[in-house]
């Protein structure tokens, strides 16, 4: 196989000329710098590995995709700023994934975009943002969440740990302060009657301001909680996990972001037992998700943890999609782009991934994992690891397209 070449380019450059423009430019508008840059930096590489992917591949129109990296620094203002700069730059496929606030913005800001600019077109592609409104009052053709939301996390992960005995009676709900961590509350409490516990109490806290979480911690302890479900991400639950440890706190943790860099080394031995309802355990995808790790690990330099293999699988999708595409007089129709999409199915190790065309919410497989010293791979260079519990395929996980969900296409 030749070798694989990613051109990422700074803007300055594209707009110079200093460059020959590629006929398809990718922008990932991502939190490339603060006190949240992880969350985005790992959402970054997992887009690099499918567009050097998709440029070895022979790109699009016979020509290699440019990805062009914009530092939303954090905020919906930065995000509108350089989604802007993007746009003059001629990108059109816009990617983003950390922080449903951010997402919310991005989405909003396209859809205007796109009504005034008729046959200037562009995409959004949600690779993380995974608030129920994105998909719901919020869609539009426009807009394709690649990643799952709180409903069918919840229900993974709640099933998961019932059918492992780890899932207990009384369930304390801790959440970050605006719409995805509402929408997570909104899903535990929703989810009882499949779980058979009773929420015991409910906790929304500011988001990425709390620098120590020993109150909430001892408030979790006082409630007598069997387990803990939470949807918090980034410093959130590095710190939810660090006060958990020095608290000596024996409480069960259920998550969706549990195996984020970091977290395992700041619980320590008190994570053992904890569960992640995540996309991708390499373990529970066996020969092919073998192949997966070591090749992701050969182009970007270190195993895909965390939101990476979602974002891989996604950004697949959005390859695949490509390819499917024919250009017209040499340039990408974004909408004819939009139309395969709705229609792209794609093969993972963990199961197939599809494209719902009625709210442009991905189909996927998630699968419920548990931190154990038995399993095979291990993180932040501890002696535990994610050990596979259950593979849910998608259609196990899917929830209902939302009423309020008004998909209108281009005529």
């Amino acid at each position: 196989m030749p070798p694989l070449r990613l051109a990422i380019l700074p803007a300055a450059l594209l707009l110079c000329g200093a460059v020959h423009a590629a006929p398809v430019k990718i922008g990932v508008l991502e939190t490339l710098s603060g006190a949240s840059a992880s969350s985005g930096q790992a959402f970054r590489d997992g887009v690099r590995y499918a567009i050097a992917r998709l440029n070895a591949s022979g790109g699009w129109n016979g020509e290699p995709v440019q990805l062009v990296e914009y530092d939303s620094q954090g905020g919906p203002a930065g995000a509108a700023d350089k989604l802007k700069a993007a746009i003059a730059d001629g990108v059109q496929i816009i990617v983003q994934g950390s922080s449903s606030s951010i997402g919310g913005q991005i989405t909003e800001d396209v859809r205007k975009h796109n009504m005034r600019n008729p046959g200037k077109e562009v995409v959004y592609i949600n690779v993380g943002a995974e608030a129920l409104e994105l998909t719901g009052e919020k869609c539009h053709f426009h807009h394709f969440r690649l990643t799952a939301n709180a409903q069918i996390r919840t229900k993974a992960l709640v099933e998961g740990m019932k059918q492992a005995n780890a899932l207990g009676a009384r369930v304390y709900a801790i959440n970050q302060n605006y719409a995805w961590g509402q929408d997570m509350e909104k899903a535990i409490a929703e989810a009882a009657p499949q779980g058979g516990y009773q929420v015991v109490e409910k906790t929304l806290h500011d988001t990425n301001k709390i620098q120590d979480f020993a109150p909430y911690v001892a408030k979790i302890g006082a409630a007598k909680a069997d387990t803990v479900l939470t949807g918090n991400w980034g410093n959130d639950l590095l710190l939810l996990m660090k006060a958990t440890k020095a608290a000596g706190l024996k409480t069960r943790f259920g998550t969706v972001f549990l195996d984020q860099p970091g977290n395992i080394a700041n619980a320590g031995e008190t994570a053992v037992g904890h569960f992640v309802a995540h996309a991708f355990n390499a373990e529970a995808g066996g020969a092919e998700g073998e192949r997966f790790v070591s090749d992701y690990q050969a182009k970007i330099g270190h195993p895909p943890v965390f939101v990476e293999p979602q974002t891989a699988f996604g950004l697949a999708m959005v390859a695949d999609a490509l390819k499917r595409t024919r250009p017209e007089a040499g340039l990408l129709n974004v909408n004819a782009f939009a139309s395969n999409l709705e229609a792209t199915k794609l093969k993972t190790p963990m199961g197939e991934m599809s494209m719902r065309a009625a709210d442009h919410q991905v189909l996927l497989p998630i699968v419920v994992s548990t931190v154990s010293k038995a399993a095979r791979y291990k993180a932040d260079g501890s002696d535990v690891g994610f050990a596979p519990v259950k593979v849910f395929a998608a259609e196990q996980v899917a929830t209902p397209v939302q009423a309020s969900c008004k998909m209108k296409r281009p005529e």
